[in-house]
């Protein structure tokens, strides 16, 4: 799995110090006692670097839960893109990423795309980014079913919306094809800014996969409450 890997750390040395970079990290926790114990965390960390010409992205999520002492969810997902800019709307960069998901229908999935993109609109208010390419994925099948690499076709779309001068609305939407399973992901939800490097997120997550061994959901979902920091004044 350590080949699959490499390119993340590749777009990683590729990004120049000189970059003007914004970090994000947020974070929820949920825990209950007495009649049931159920302890849930989630979090992610972002990095966002552009210049005149580059525009990097790289981030590390996470999740946890565990029930009555039972594990019940273990996620770790971790990314990264790099684009070079033509104008003001369009792009031609790489994208990868790499989890690992001990209650999935795979236990790792890798992928490594080229992507073309674009802004349809882009304002202070609104914006629509499309992406997409071909590319490769690594996947290993839970409960020891084996793996799978396959030519890929990627997707990506993202909606933003400031509702408010403190609110914003958003809709993400990430799709990787190939022709043994098609993984598919929505996040959407809204940020509402608490102050100039806080905001609270409420969002609602929501996994797919084609292909699921026996005994498996093929969907999970995920619904959050977070505190976002950020040293930007605007809602994340």
């Amino acid at each position: 799995m350590t080949r699959f890997l490499l390119p993340l750390a590749l777009l990683a040395l590729a990004a120049p110090a000189s970059a003007d970079w914004t970090p994000t990290a947020e974070l929820g926790l949920v825990n209950t006692t007495g009649n049931s114990d159920t302890t849930s965390a989630n979090g992610k960390f972002a990095l966002e670097g552009e210049d005149d010409l580059w525009t990097h992205e790289y981030f590390l999520a996470a999740l946890r839960a565990e029930s009555d002492g039972e594990t019940s969810a273990n996620r770790l997902e971790l990314g990264a893109k790099a684009a070079r800019r033509f104008g003001e709307r369009q792009y031609l960069g790489f994208a990868a990423r790499h989890e690992r998901d001990d209650f999935s229908a795979y236990d790792q999935q890798s992928t490594l795309a080229l992507n073309y993109g674009a802004w349809l609109f882009k304002d202070d208010d609104r914006s629509f980014q499309l992406e997409g390419g071909p590319g490769v994925r690594h996947a290993r099948l839970a409960d020891g079913g084996g793996s799978e690499t396959d030519a890929l076709l990627r997707g990506y779309a993202d909606y933003q919306h400031r509702l408010t001068p403190s609110t914003r609305f958003f809709n993400t939407l990430l799709v990787e094809a190939t022709q043994d399973n098609t993984f598919a992901q929505n996040d959407i939800g809204i940020a509402v800014s608490i102050n100039q490097s806080l905001a609270l997120k409420a969002a609602f997550q929501a996994r797919h996969n084609t292909e699921a061994p026996a005994g498996l959901a093929r969907t999970d979902t995920l619904t959050s409450i977070n505190i976002v920091w950020s040293p930007s004044a605007d809602a994340p």
